[in-house]
This record gives C-alpha cells, sequence and structure tokens, in this order.
C-alpha cells in the first residue's frame, strides 16, 4: 500500500545534527496520521508521500522546516520565588506567553535567585538529519480520521 492521505503509516527513526551527534532515536516504532494531521514535520510528510513500506530516507532540514527558528521574545527570567520547587533544569513548565496563550517552557538554567526559562522547543534553531525506515503502510480506522491521530501500538492511547 501507498503513503497517501488517511493512511497509518509506521516508521523507525533518528534524528542527528549534521555531525553526526544522536539526538534522538526511537526505541519503538511510531505510527502516525498521514495527510495534514499535524503528526509530524511537513517536509517529512511530503518524502514520505507516494512511498511503501520498506522505504527509507534520510531528510536535512533547516531549521524553519524542523523545529522553527529561535525567538528570544519566548525566553523569560523570574525570581527563583516564583518557581515551584523540585523543578529542575531540562524540566518542563507550563506557563503563558505575551499573548496570556498556554506555554511550555523549559528550564535552561538556575542561577542564584534567578531562572531562566526557553519557550523555544529544545531543537529550534538547528539544522537536522532525520533518518527515516517505513515499517507499514495500512488503512486508517475510522476511529483515527475522527480524532486526527494513531491509536494503539505506535500511536496515541485513550
Amino acid at each position: 500500500m501507498k503513503i497517501e492521505k488517511d493512511t497509518v503509516v509506521t516508521l523507525r527513526y533518528k534524528v542527528t545534527d549534521l555531525q553526526g551527534k544522536l539526538i534522538e532515536e526511537a526505541k519503538e516504532p511510531m505510527g502516525y496520521l498521514h495527510g495534514g494531521y499535524d503528526n509530524t514535520l511537513p517536509k517529512i510528510e511530503e518524502a514520505l508521500d507516494g512511498q511503501e513500506a520498506g522505504y527509507g530516507v534520510t531528510l536535512q532540514l533547516k531549521p524553519e522546516d524542523a523545529f522553527g527558528l529561535r525567538d528570544p521574545a519566548l525566553e523569560r527570567t523570574i525570581d527563583k520565588s516564583d518557581f515551584p520547587p523540585g523543578v529542575k533544569v531540562g524540566g518542563q513548565l507550563e506557563g503563558r506567553n505575551d499573548n496570556g496563550e498556554p506555554q511550555i517552557y523549559y528550564v535552561k538554567k538556575i542561577k542564584g535567585n534567578q531562572v531562566l526559562l526557553d519557550g523555544n522547543h529544545p531543537l529550534a534553531g538547528q539544522e537536522l538529519r532525520f533518518v527515516l525506515k517505513v515499517l507499514e503502510v495500512r488503512a486508517a480506522a475510522p476511529e483515527e480520521l475522527a480524532h486526527r491521530h494513531v491509536h494503539g501500538a505506535g500511536g496515541h492511547h485513550h
């Protein structure tokens, strides 16, 4: 079966920087719903469209095609007294951005009484290499289409 809109693609993936340093590797195969459902990066969907199980590809994506450019406006410094106990560097907090919308912030640094938070994705601003191997392609179930994501193994569980 070819990868097209409303198919479920199961793949193995690895993400490295341009020097080949491993950033992330899926321990288990990952499934996503193909066809513009925002379940993976658009450039990955574009590269896999029309392919079949067994297809492998290495993509090199610029920051704007991967996790975006860094936005300095998403960095915050807060007083440590406003900071929940037990959260460490590398941890995540949910806060609000300048528009009052929910925003996930990563704890970048704790220095004295100051805590530096960053709302950018940790891989924002980086050119990355994605190594992809398609394991399986199947038609999406009606429930998956209604929920706009994959259910079961390698997907989302309710």
